[in-house]
């Protein structure tokens, strides 16, 4: 039998690339890291093609993509248990090269607090859980993916629901224009300085994660409760953000509501503030347009319950630069 063409293997993996990128990325949690496995999996398919068909496209794609990532999670546990401060995913923008429609599918398990929640489980566990609970496996299917039997990822899934809050059930997000009214409501408060409105704005039982990695100052803990959290993010205001020229513009990161922050122009030496002490990476980011923040809203029907801030250079470098348009907010 003739092998695939080019074009046609082309054209299969252009039909399979949303899946693929969708288990990766909720594998990793990182955009970049995704895109790769994504990528040697084509490549490992493209040789193997060449030399005899494979019969199933989307099972053997699959099945390369989940084994990659399940060992990229063991070597990054090493690097993970050495971070410096908080570890939070690569936030993922609807603007980014990525298939836009990886957003919309399977809403809440894109989420910045599904995907912490996951980090609790072993990558095998992992592996399991994702493809069973998001994406609907059976276990028929799983086992051929990750190379077990099907009572032993029976097990391994028995243990991963054990190891999450409520078994790892998906909880149902407000609509998207709940989740935009909540939002429009802290930006308005942030952006005028309003302690009283962002308290409003805020739930008592809020968390807020920020993600340096070491490279850029952050917090090093979750921040607790309403007032904390306010006060923190006003000092970001008053430190930072009043002594530069910057555009904030609103975005979708992960299904959620957030903003990326760029900064608009250079500054005199010494003149930075404190808070942005890697300097050299601010000018080039200056320079380039490139994006210095990000932060996702975790909002209920009403208030905002989770914040997460990720300010690590290496995690914000797949974010497209600056762009003009209808929204953005100067600061």
């Amino acid at each position: 039998m003739d092998n695939t063409s080019d074009a046609q293997q082309e054209e299969i993996f252009q039909q399979y690339r949303s899946l693929l990128f969708s288990i990766a990325y909720r594998m990793l949690g990182s955009v970049m890291d995704a895109e790769d496995c994504v990528q040697e999996a084509f490549l490992r398919w493209y040789t193997r093609e060449s030399e005899e068909e494979v019969e199933n496209p989307k099972a053997y794609l699959c099945t390369l993509v989940t084994r990659r990532c399940i060992d990229r999670l063991r070597s990054a546990q090493a690097q993970r248990e050495t971070y410096t401060g908080l570890w939070l995913p690569e936030p993922l923008i609807e603007t980014t090269t990525t298939d836009p429609s990886t957003l919309s599918e399977l809403g809440e398990s894109l989420s910045m607090a599904f995907l912490l929640l996951l980090e609790r489980l072993s990558p095998l566990e992992r592996a399991v859980f994702l493809l069973r609970q998001v994406f609907d496996y059976d276990y028929a299917g799983i086992a051929e993916i990750v190379g077990k039997s099907e009572e032993n990822c029976r097990q391994v899934m028995h243990r991963a629901r054990r190891h999450l809050p409520t078994n790892g059930r998906l909880t149902q997000a407000p609509s998207y224009e709940q989740q935009q009214r909540v939002f429009t409501q802290f930006l308005q408060a942030y952006l005028n300085g309003d302690m009283d409105g962002l308290l409003h704005t805020l739930s008592d039982e809020i968390v807020l994660h920020a993600d340096g990695g070491g490279k850029v100052r952050a917090a090093l803990k979750p921040l607790y409760g309403a007032e904390r959290v306010a006060r923190y993010l006003l000092g970001l205001q008053q430190k930072v953000w009043q002594h530069v020229k910057a555009t904030i513009q609103p975005a979708q990161i992960n299904g959620q509501p957030g903003l990326v922050a760029y900064l608009r122009e250079r500054w005199d030496e010494g003149q930075l503030p404190a808070l942005l002490d890697q300097e050299p990476w601010y000018q080039q980011a200056a320079d380039k347009g490139l994006a210095v923040l990000a932060m996702v809203f975790t909002c209920g029907d009403n208030q905002v319950r989770e914040i997460d801030i990720i300010v690590n250079p290496e995690k914000l470098r797949h974010i497209p630069p600056l762009t003009t348009g209808v929204g953005n907010h100067n600061l």
